[in-house]
């Protein structure tokens, strides 16, 4: 199976983070599932990383390596991936509250792909799209 993770399941899975469901780190750890990334993750840790607002302690750089050592594909953003996330159903995300251009995207392209999309974030549940996964 192929997984895609949502940024912050990836930083908590490369940290060993006890925020990582075991649900989650189960998912990760199988052999048989193919665990990717997104270069939009690596994007936002550089945002994020360099704001005072944030706590996330890796750089980009280490982020990307960290991935890779742990085996972790690297998921390019191509224009399929942005086409699909317009046509994402947003009315109902925005309206409880989820407005992060970065999930969409990222939803976008485990859609696009026929991934699915690991995330602990509650509010992705309002895009009703089968891919994601509550962990």
């Amino acid at each position: 199976m192929n997984l895609l993770l949502d940024t912050h399941i990836a930083l908590w899975a490369l940290s060993d983070d006890p925020k990582l469901s075991v649900d989650a780190r189960n998912m990760i750890l199988d052999p048989n599932n193919n665990i990717y990334y997104s270069a939009i993750s690596a994007w936002e840790v550089l945002l994020k990383s360099t704001s005072p607002k944030n706590n996330i302690t890796f750089t980009t750089d280490d982020f990307v390596q960290c991935c890779d050592e742990a085996g972790y594909y690297c998921l390019p953003l191509v224009p399929d991936h942005i086409r699909m996330a317009s046509h994402l159903d947003v009315a109902e995300a925005e309206k409880n509250g989820h407005k992060d251009p970065f999930d969409r995207l990222l939803l976008a392209q485990a859609k696009t792909e026929n991934y699915l999309f690991l995330t602990h974030d509650d509010k992705m549940k309002y895009y009703h799209e089968r891919c994601i996964v509550l962990v």
